[in-house]
C-alpha cells in the first residue's frame, strides 16, 4: 500500500499514517520478559505493508525500543524510512542533548535521525539552550528535522523563536475524544503556520472501539468501516494532521490501515467534529509532574 503524504513548504514530508513503538521493549524501563522478536516482526510487517514513518524515544523501554526499531529496519532501504525519536525532558541541557542523540544513533544503529523531537517541555531548563543544541545537531547532519512533543501553543511559539531552523512537527494527543489541540488553538496555528500535528492516541487505546458511541456507530454503518477506521480517517482528513497509532498486533494494524484510501464527506466530518459526545481537553504540557522536573 502506498501511504499518502503531507508536505510543508520547506520540503518536509511525512506519511499520514505511521506507527509508534511505545511499550516495545518495556514502558519506561527495559522489560526483560518482552518478546522482542514479536515487536521486530510487527515493525517489519508494517514496513512491508507500506508504512515508512516509525516513531520511538529514548524513554521507551529505557532505550530498548530504539534497539528493537534498529534491528527491525535492517535490510530495508534506509532512505525510504522516516525514523523519529525523542530526547527525554531530563536531558535538555546542551551537552546532554548531544550525548542523547549520539546514544540514540547507536541504539538505532543508523547514521542519522530523520526527525528528532523534544519529548516533553522542561520548565527548569531554558528552551533557548535546548533549541540551540537542536540547531547544532541539524547543521552537523546528525538529524534532518527538528520536532517537539506535548508542547502547548505558547511553548511551541517560544521554542520556534529560539531556533534558526523550522520546527516541523508537534506530536500531541489528539483524537475524536481529546480536543485540546482545537481548544488551545494549536491546530489552527499549525494549519496557518505550516506545521504538522502528529496525533498520538488517535483511537484512545482502543477506547473508541470498545465503548459504543451512537454517532460513530451510525457513520460506521454508512461507510462499512470500524470505529477505529472512522476515528483515524477523521484525523487525517484535516489539513496538517497525521497520526502514529501504536500497534504491536498485526490484525489491529491491518484494521487501522483500512482508514486510508477513502474520505468522510463534509457533513459526516462536521457531525463528528461538532457532536461527538464527552469531549475531553487534556494537554500533557500542563501535567503537574512536568512542573516538578
Amino acid at each position: 500500500m502506498k501511504i499518502p503524504v503531507k508536505k510543508l513548504k520547506n520540503g518536509f514530508e511525512i506519511p499520514v499514517f505511521g506507527i509508534g513503538a511505545y511499550r516495545m521493549g518495556g514502558d519506561t524501563t527495559h522489560d526483560t520478559s518482552n518478546d522482542d522478536q514479536r515487536d521486530i516482526s510487527a515493525i517489519k510487517k508494517a514496513i512491508d505493508m507500506g508504512i515508512t514513518h516509525i516513531d520511538t524515544a529514548e524513554m521507551y523501554g529505557g532505550g530498548h525500543s530504539e534497539k528493537i526499531v534498529g534491528k527491525a529496519i535492517k535490510g530495508y532501504d534506509r532512505s525510504s524510512l522516516i525514523i523519529a525519536t525523542k530526547v527525554s525532558p531530563m536531558s535538555l541541557h546542551y551537552g546532554d542533548v548531544i550525548a542523547a542523540a549520539k546514544n540514540s544513533l547507536k541504539r538505532l544503529d543508523t547514521d542519522y535521525i530523520d526527525l528528532y523531537l523534544i519529548h516533553y517541555p522542561n520548565f527548569k531548563i531554558p528552551i533557548k539552550e535546548t533549541m540551540e543544541t537542536m540547531d547544532y545537531l541539524l547543521e552537523k547532519n546528525i538529524i534532518r528535522y527538528i520536532g517537539v512533543s506535548n508542547f502547548n501553543i505558547e511553548q511551541f511559539k517560544k521554542a520556534q523563536s529560539c531556533t534558526r531552523n523550522k520546527i516541523v512537527v508537534n506530536q500531541i494527543p489528539y483524537s475524536l475524544k481529546n480536543r485540546m489541540a482545537q481548544k488551545d488553538g494549536f491546530l489552527n496555528y499549525a494549519q496557518t503556520h505550516d506545521v504538522m500535528v502528529a496525533a498520538w492516541r488517535p483511537i484512545e487505546g482502543g477506547m473508541l472501539s470498545k465503548n459504543k458511541v451512537h454517532i460513530v456507530d451510525n457513520i460506521c454503518k454508512k461507510y462499512n468501516k470500524t470505529p477505529s477506521q472512522i476515528a483515524i480517517n477523521w484525523l487525517i482528513s484535516q489539513d496538517n494532521v497525521v497520526t502514529i497509532p501504536g500497534s504491536r498486533n498485526i490484525k489491529h494494524l491491518e484494521e487501522n490501515l483500512g482508514s486510508l484510501g477513502w474520505q468522510l464527506n463534509q457533513e459526516d466530518f462536521r457531525m463528528l467534529n461538532e457532536k461527538f459526545p464527552e469531549k475531553e481537553y487534556f494537554s500533557l504540557a500542563d501535567d503537574y509532574w512536568l512542573k516538578q522536573l
